[in-house]
């Protein structure tokens, strides 16, 4: 009896850690369905809007959409939005997103509890989502959590791909130790920031393969590696190059036994180089590349996930030395986008605000820069479908498998109806309380301003 007693005992707490563990998958949403009549759609890939038609959402998808009025007379539950020719548009998607690193500064971070820190995440999740952004790429910190009690309607935010803990290496972008803590002990106490989960520092293959694995087994939907130096950090040169090209891989095949992928932080050619030998297929930032390392991207068909940084606001949070590597990226903006418009390289949108409520409200004027270099339906093209396609390379780790970025019959229902239309004027995104009237998210409203 007793060894039948340990034996359950062992069952029942494997059980319980495999369900803590696996990635929680939100149910169909059990909301009233929704209706929206005489709207024009910006469809996330064209760059005209449909005629007037009408859109029925039911569950969290998209089920009818209609040139002709579609009757829901028989049924008592429907939400009648009345469209009056405004435009519908997919919800947005930011690429680049930290949602444990928005509000709080470095210093708060790292003395808070994570209790208040998620809480804090939170409340921001709830601001980001009413900024019309209906999904992000969570690219570094422990935001698992947060995507949970997202997922499971405990708060208002937008769907969350989390990559977890940023792997980077002692010195890396991501290391926020002292030099009082050094030398690290290989396998002894764990840093402040690791403890956290912000950040895991790893200094060989073996350590990489660890680490990765740890982000997998708790939901990483992608894994994020830091491959070069960073703005942020107080260690971190921009012109190092990191890992070496055996670590870089030990990542990607982890990742890929999960059917997953790596990105990695990379302003240099060299970084990026690096990182493509390795097998990554995403690089975030690179606004220092070249027109060789352009050309590579493009012929390896590698995405560029990157962010128009125009000026210093970003580092409003941070000290001298910090905001001259950001001046330094700054240079390299316009660059970058030139680059990737003649390379034809897979572009996607993001921000990266860290450690600035203030800065957080910008996200949608960030999107509106994109005019710079863009046609705004070239840049709400790449905030939508082209980003949802690289959501895709998550592959059988994709916590929302369906489609995104999108409106059409079948398609998640993420929606934004917009006063005004933003395919002509792209400065509406900037604002979004006065421009989005309605937002839908997984087929649930949860901003509705239309005059009564």
């Amino acid at each position: 009896m007793s060894r039948l007693l340990v034996l359950a005992g062992a069952l029942s707490i494997g059980h319980s850690s495999a369900a803590v563990a696996q990635p929680r998958s939100p149910a169909p949403a059990d909301n009233p369905p929704v209706l929206f009549e005489n709207v024009r759609i910006f469809d996330g890939k064209s760059a005209a809007l449909s005629g007037p038609s009408h859109v029925l959402v039911r569950g969290n998808v998209i089920e009818r959409i209609s040139m002709a009025p579609i009757d829901v007379a028989a049924e008592t539950d429907v939400r009648v939005v009345p469209g009056s020719g405004r435009v519908l548009m997919p919800g947005l998607i930011d690429m680049h997103w930290h949602a444990m690193m928005v509000r709080p500064t470095p210093v708060a971070l790292l003395s808070s509890g994570i209790g208040y820190s998620t809480l804090l995440a939170g409340a921001e999740a709830t601001a980001t989502l009413m900024r019309g952004f209906t999904t992000i790429r969570d690219l570094g910190g422990p935001s698992f959590d947060l995507k949970r009690a997202i997922d499971e309607g405990l708060l208002p935010g937008p769907r969350i791909y989390p990559s977890g803990a940023v792997i980077t290496i002692t010195s890396g972008h991501g290391d926020f130790r002292q030099l009082s803590d050094l030398p690290r002990t290989i396998g002894g106490m764990l840093a402040r920031v690791e403890q956290l989960g912000g950040s895991m520092i790893a200094d060989s293959p073996d350590e990489v393969r660890l680490r990765t694995r740890e982000q997998l087994m708790q939901g990483a939907s992608q894994i994020k590696l830091t491959a070069g130096g960073g703005v942020a950090s107080p260690f971190s040169p921009l012109d190092v190059s990191t890992f070496t090209e055996a670590e870089l891989r030990a990542a990607v095949e982890a990742a890929e036994n999960w059917g997953t992928y790596v990105c990695t932080h990379a302003y240099t050619p060299a970084a990026i180089q690096r990182s493509i030998a390795a097998g990554v297929r995403c690089i975030e930032h690179a606004h220092l590349m070249d027109e060789a390392t352009a050309r590579l991207m493009a012929e390896k068909g590698i995405w560029l996930s990157t962010q128009p940084f125009l000026d210093l606001s970003a580092a409003s949070g941070l000290g001298p030395a910090e905001q001259a590597k950001l001046a330094q990226v700054v240079t390299g903006t316009d660059r970058i986008y030139a680059l990737a418009k003649k390379y034809g390289i897979k572009t996607a949108f993001g921000t990266d605000i860290l450690f600035s409520e203030a800065q957080a409200k910008r996200q949608g004027a960030m999107l509106a820069a994109l005019a710079r270099w863009y046609t705004p339906a070239e840049a709400l093209i790449m905030a939508t479908s082209t980003n949802a396609e690289l959501l895709q390379l998550s592959g059988l780790r994709n916590p929302y498998p369906g489609k995104l970025g999108i409106v059409e019959e079948g398609a998640l229902a993420d929606l934004l109806l917009v006063d005004g239309n933003p395919l002509e004027n792209l400065d509406l995104v900037a604002d979004a309380a006065k421009s989005f009237l309605v937002i839908v998210k997984d087929g649930k409203v949860y901003k509705d301003t239309l005059p009564k």
